[in-house]
């Protein structure tokens, strides 16, 4: 069931729960993770970098068949999209949701050029995702960690400002892999005061792999309601295909060995942020979901 991210989300954030974003680089992942979520009937949002090299318009068609045929929700999601045009492409091809990554600039810039595609999206029912604070890149964790955090009123004024439908924040992690033996350490009170004074608006957690399943178990109770994976996913792959017998005839087993690790760490993150039987079917779509009110003692 091709779903926007916004009706993911809105549901997340009112049960008090996190979803699952795998990174998608081809047909093969998009197939392994709805698989997965299908198999532990958990929502999904496939995330759809353009940094890989896409025919954006047929993939997209593609990825959204693919959607369409799931019997759990999915949203097909444009991630860190950086210019209009691109936006706009992803939209045409059936992406149900964009992110408009204007972290970079000063918050009037940012806020101005997100409105603009906010307009555009919400005209044909795509929900988009926007990013206030920065974050950065793991290798450099050190000197980027603290240079950009979300404030929290700050994050206030850019959702009633942009229309937005999910704000993701900078609490702590960074993207990609982080240095040997390195561990982010994540600011929880920063977390619990924008979950606040949004009136718990869906948040969104970029750089998920490496932080560790505490941490992301404790985000996914505190507010985050969506969390971005790649790196792990990929490794997870890599170290499958390294354990494989692929000697002679062993290497057919290729795609296989792949769908077990990549789709094993999906599952694995799918239980961490409790999304596990949480999908729903097409018929309670309209049906009003009870909010759950976070509390102290629920994120302690």
């Amino acid at each position: 069931m091709l779903v926007s991210m916004k009706e993911i989300l809105d549901r997340a954030s009112a049960e008090n729960y996190a979803v699952a974003a795998p990174v998608c680089q081809t047909e093969f992942n998009a197939r392994v993770a709805i698989k997965c979520a299908e198999e532990m009937n958990a929502p999904i949002i496939l995330l759809i970098p353009l940094i890989f090299d896409y025919d954006v318009d047929l993939f997209g068609r593609y990825l959204k068949e693919l959607a369409e045929a799931a019997s759990v929700p999915v949203a097909v999601n444009h991630d860190h999209g950086s210019d209009f045009e691109s936006a706009v492409a992803c939209i045409r091809a059936g992406f149900s949701s964009i992110m408009v990554d204007r972290s970079e600039l000063p918050f009037e810039e940012n806020a101005a050029q997100v409105r603009e595609l906010v307009k555009v999206a919400h005209a044909v029912g795509v929900s988009v995702e926007a990013e206030l604070g920065h974050v950065g890149n793991a290798g450099s964790y050190d000197v980027d960690r603290d240079a950009a955090l979300t404030e929290p009123e700050l994050a206030k004024r850019f959702i009633e400002e942009t229309g937005i439908d999910c704000l993701a924040v900078a609490i702590g992690t960074a993207h990609g892999a982080y240095n040997k033996g390195q561990v982010p350490y994540l600011d929880y009170e920063r977390l619990a005061e924008i979950k606040k004074v949004t009136n718990n608006f869906p948040l969104v957690l970029h750089g998920g792999s490496g932080t560790g399943d505490e941490a992301l178990g404790k985000v996914a109770k505190m507010g985050i309601n969506k969390v971005n994976i790649g790196c792990e996913l990929f490794q997870s792959a890599i170290e499958a295909i390294k354990g494989a017998d692929t000697e002679g005839s062993g290497a057919y087993g290729f795609a296989n060995i792949i769908e077990e690790g990549y789709g094993s760490r999906v599952k694995h993150f799918i239980r961490v942020l409790d999304s596990q039987d949480r999908a729903w079917k097409p018929e309670d779509r309209s049906g009003k979901r009870e909010k759950v009110e976070i509390t102290k003692d629920t994120i302690l």
